[in-house]
């Protein structure tokens, strides 16, 4: 049966059905793996006033009728992120959630319209302490998923990785200085706040191509892009035996991560990571601010952003902004692309072949 054949035909789908059944193994030991450790489960609605605030994530828009006929925009989330920080502020401490989640102009073998996000929020009053767990945690799952696929060398493209093994932590300014020889520090001025002139003439120091026109923030994604590719030239990275392991990159630029916590004794880089594995980014966590005034200023940065390269804006979600304050000062979250994490873990090729009913264009 040919790729091109619909996902319902009877023998695509008994070529698909065993990577679905391990999805489902995978999900039922990751939804035990929480409740052993004393989180709720919880459902956050899909539709949102705001879709979150991301430059570079289009959303879905809908409309809102009510029964007296007025008439609003409304939105699809992107993340179930604004939701999640509001039950926190309520006074849940331990959550998660398989969410579905939409994201527009996004399509190909990593990407598709709708997915299923995992996320998951450890509260806490003092220190770092809930921010290294939810580092730790994505190891663990994906050391469990690995176990439930019944494997544990993944593969993805001309890469190999062993899911059981520790994750590498690094420092975004280290990584790059390490691949390109730039000081991310030096591009930030006494108070931490961007030079985009410094960072413009490291950056083709180091090879990369800026164009006149490039922001900070367009720079800072080119380093990254090329980062991410190269990033398997990190010493220690790979064991002895050859296989990569899974990285955790951490304290990136606070201009470009307005949902998280400001980095004590280094301005200009805020409490946020991703996590990386045979070259994927599979999940993206913050120390979380619960600072509404500096997280609305970095929001509207963000659309004003949105604004200059796509012509459009969202709106922030203002209960959001005044929940933030009633959340536990030293709280940690973290989002995990779940489809992403069982391609891998199954040998899939394609996001939509471990997607029960992948979107048809």
């Amino acid at each position: 049966m040919t790729p091109t054949s619909p996902w319902w035909h009877k023998e695509r789908h008994t070529d698909r059905r065993p990577l679905l059944l391990t999805r489902n193994r995978i999900k039922d030991a990751f939804r035990q793996w929480f409740l052993d450790q004393d989180f709720i489960e919880v459902e956050p609605g899909a539709l949102q006033v705001s879709p979150g605030n991301e430059t570079h994530l289009r959303a879905f828009t809908t409309e809102f009728v009510s029964p007296a006929d007025t008439r609003h925009a409304i939105y699809l989330h992107t993340s179930p992120e604004f939701a999640c920080k509001k039950l926190l502020a309520a006074g849940e401490t331990r959550i998660f959630a398989f969410s579905q989640v939409f994201r527009n102009a996004e399509t190909g073998p990593l990407h598709t319209p709708e997915f299923t996000m995992l996320e998951w929020y450890r509260a806490g009053n003092v220190g770092d302490e809930q921010y290294t767990h939810v580092q730790n945690d994505c190891t663990e799952l994906v050391a469990l998923a690995a176990t439930s696929a019944e494997n544990a060398i993944w593969h993805w493209k001309n890469r190999s990785c062993d899911a059981h093994q520790d994750s590498l932590l690094k420092t975004v300014p280290e990584a790059l200085a390490e691949l390109f020889a730039i000081d991310l520090k030096g591009t930030f001025d006494a108070g931490g706040e961007p030079d985009r002139g410094a960072l413009a003439e490291a950056a083709r120091r180091g090879e990369i191509s800026v164009a006149d026109n490039d922001a900070w923030g367009d720079v800072f994604s080119k380093l990254m892009a090329s980062l991410e590719s190269r990033y398997g030239e990190i010493a220690s990275l790979t064991t002895p035996d050859g296989l990569e392991r899974s990285m955790v990159l951490d304290l990136y630029p606070a201009s470009m991560s307005p949902l998280a916590r400001l980095a004590e004794r280094n301005p200009g880089l805020a409490r946020r990571f991703e996590f990386f594995l045979c070259g994927i980014e599979l999940a993206n966590g913050f120390a979380e601010s619960n600072d509404p005034v500096m997280v609305r200023a970095g929001l509207i940065k963000q659309m004003n952003e949105k604004e200059r390269i796509y012509g459009e804006r969202y709106p922030l979600d203002q209960d959001f902004l005044a929940a933030l304050p009633q959340m536990p000062p030293a709280s940690a979250g973290c989002a995990m692309g779940f489809d992403r994490l069982v391609m891998l873990a199954t040998g899939a090729t394609r996001i939509d072949q471990v997607q029960w009913t992948p979107l048809s264009p």
